[in-house]
């Protein structure tokens, strides 16, 4: 394959690095330029190809006229990788994310999976399960070792790369801080990515990512500039994942499907939530500030049925009557039924109506 290149650049008479990035074929290659005053005339440019794999092969040169600010037609040559329908379907293998990869080779201390772009990634023996072998398939999750290669591990992690998660310091160090997220290795909580000084023993709501300058798996408690980067794309009544991220004067603060601010008003909140909880939840609104206003209950037809046989349910096991009814606190019908006021009274109306119980001044009664 040929790759034809244009290099843009202001010509100095010191050392020039600059590294853009190219994507072709569905490999991706960042092109490192180092810009090398040789005479006061010219300067000399190095090209090098770094592939995904970490590996440099040096792919040409070129001398640069000082007085130019622009170099053209770099001729490029690079053989990439041949895939076959197994690579295909593997190419989306990324680190920090959990997949699905053929075992293609067995070894004494492991074995080699097909991880697509990535390479041949290595599980090692611990976490192969029994009887693997060539051509069966093992779900992992990838990161990079302590020499910078990607290694595959059967642990499931708390959260993945471009996830939220509540998880506790074990350690610290002289890079930061070392949290518990359910694998062997521990995820490194850089000091400039801490809010305040992380405690052992202590929990942080933080955000998963790779660290750009090394792609290392990262973890940062400074969550706000990884949310609602995105438009807010949900529909009424959407079912979403839920995690706990704080309070206001207006109830509880959540973060929605890992990407999105949200509030769950206090008068809509009858059960004790706990900060980081995961839980899941519904869009109560999107509203035209494209602000998310959430609800922990879905309140449609088939939630009502079944919030109606939990009602009927205990009024058998009370022996007909329960002192629950018009005048009862908010919190009195959550903790004796599981539901929102609003919910209970929607709920006994219909069963009122359908001649299946009696409301009277201080409760219900079953008819």
């Amino acid at each position: 394959m040929q790759v034809g290149i244009s290099v843009y650049c202001l010509v100095f008479d010191t050392l020039t690095i600059c590294r853009p990035e190219l994507n072709f074929n569905n490999v991706k290659f960042q092109f490192e330029f180092i810009v090398l005053p040789m005479s006061f005339c010219n300067v000399y440019a190095v090209f090098f190809a770094t592939h995904q794999t970490l590996t440099r092969y040096p792919v040409g040169a070129v001398s640069l006229g000082k007085q130019s600010f622009c170099a053209s037609a770099a001729s490029l040559r690079y053989n990439p990788p041949v895939y076959s329908q197994q690579d295909d379907r593997d190419k989306m293998a990324q680190l920090g994310k959990r997949c699905t990869l053929e075992v293609i080779k067995q070894v004494d201390f492991g074995v080699y999976l097909n991880a697509g772009e990535l390479g041949q990634v290595l599980l090692p023996r611990k976490y192969v399960p029994k009887e693997c072998q060539a051509g069966d398939q093992v779900e992992v999750f990838l990161y990079l070792d302590s020499d910078d290669t990607p290694i595959a591990t059967t642990q499931k992690p708390l959260a993945q790369v471009g996830e939220f998660a509540y998880l506790k310091t074990v350690a610290t160090g002289r890079y930061g801080a070392f949290l518990d997220w359910g694998l062997d290795k521990d995820l490194l909580l850089p000091f400039g990515e801490q809010r305040k000084p992380a405690e052992e023993g202590h929990s942080y709501l933080v955000y998963i990512h790779l660290n750009h300058a090394d792609e290392r798996i990262v973890a940062s408690a400074k969550i706000d500039k990884f949310i609602d980067q995105t438009p807010a794309r949900y529909q009424e009544g959407q079912q979403v994942e839920l995690i706990i991220a704080g309070t206001s004067d207006l109830g509880y603060n959540a973060i929605v499907n890992h990407r999105h601010w949200g509030v769950i008003y206090q008068n809509e909140v009858f059960r004790k939530l706990r900060f980081g909880q995961k839980l899941p939840g519904y869009i109560k609104r999107v509203r035209a500030d494209n602000k998310l206003d959430l609800t922990l209950q879905k309140g449609d037809r088939q939630e009502l049925d079944q919030q109606s046989q939990q009602i009927l349910q205990k009024l058998q096991a009370a022996g007909g009557y329960l002192p629950l009814g018009d005048k009862t606190a908010p919190e009195v019908i959550y903790a004796e039924l599981g539901m929102s006021k609003k919910a209970f009274k929607k709920a006994i109306g219909g069963l009122f109506k359908a001649g299946k119980l009696a409301i009277e001044d201080n409760g219900i009664r079953l008819l």
